[in-house]
């Protein structure tokens, strides 16, 4: 497991003749601790200033043992207390004065409900495992702008009570990583639109089961409803490399 500093913060800048990492090394080397990083994430947060390499004559990234404990701990921030991006450099910032700030308790399970998008929703009640609008932006690291216009487009949407599902999380996220590659929630509508057939579909399918009296069936087809919608994304995903194959030849 990474180690994170004790102290101040590294600024980022390896010694010189230190050993230096490539991203790709750095990406396994975090992997162990946290198997959800990609280079992606780890680009966004050198985009954000939260961690700083040092850059080769032809602009490879070169990072320092300094600069992985650094992003060990934002990670670590991000997944255990849950914090937003600007509470973390603000952290950052005070163990870099010598400061030794306190951080917020982890949030249990209700942490990993948030962030995990595999995780089973809980059977507590219709509210259960909701967040408000505040928790829904800091987890997903989008501006309030860009919440209100994927609600316009219909990708995102609050329940009654003003609160979002858990997996408004992910969506969010989702829509932010897609995005950065020049999609718009315009093009985004033909992806809802496909998801919501596909749930029609899947509905279909365990609805005259939900309505049985017997408990055990009836939890049978919770069941069956979640198997056939990780088939439906497989199937998905498959399809559209298809797709890609056929189009590049």
């Amino acid at each position: 497991m990474l180690q994170t500093p004790s102290g101040g913060a590294d600024t980022g800048t390896a010694p010189a003749g230190g050993r230096t990492m490539s991203i790709g090394t750095v990406l396994n080397l975090l992997r162990g601790e946290f198997p959800e990083v990609t280079l992606s994430k780890i680009r966004f947060l050198e985009a954000e200033g939260l961690v700083e390499p040092r850059r080769t004559p032809s602009g490879y990234r070169k990072f320092s043992q300094g600069d992985v404990e650094r992003l060990a701990l934002i990670l670590r921030m991000q997944r255990d207390h849950y914090l937003p991006l600007k509470v973390i450099r603000e952290h950052l910032e005070a163990l870099e004065r010598g400061e030794r700030p306190q951080l917020p308790g982890p949030q249990g399970e209700r942490q990993r409900e948030l962030l995990d998008p595999t995780a089973e929703a809980p059977q507590d009640g219709p509210t259960a495992a909701r967040v408000g609008r505040a928790e829904l932006l800091a987890a997903a690291e989008v501006s309030e702008a860009e919440l209100a216009e994927w609600e316009s487009y219909g990708l995102i949407a609050a329940a009654g009570d003003g609160g979002y599902d858990s997996e408004a999380v992910t969506v969010a996220r989702l829509i932010a990583e897609l995005g950065r590659f020049g999609l718009e929630p315009r093009h985004l509508r033909i992806m809802k639109a496909s998801a919501e057939r596909e749930a029609g579909l899947v509905e279909q399918v365990v609805a005259p089961l939900r309505l049985h009296r017997n408990p055990q069936t009836r939890a049978h087809a919770e069941a069956s409803a979640r198997e056939l919608a990780t088939l439906s994304v497989r199937l998905h995903a498959a399809l559209v490399q298809t797709a890609l194959r056929a189009q590049a030849h």
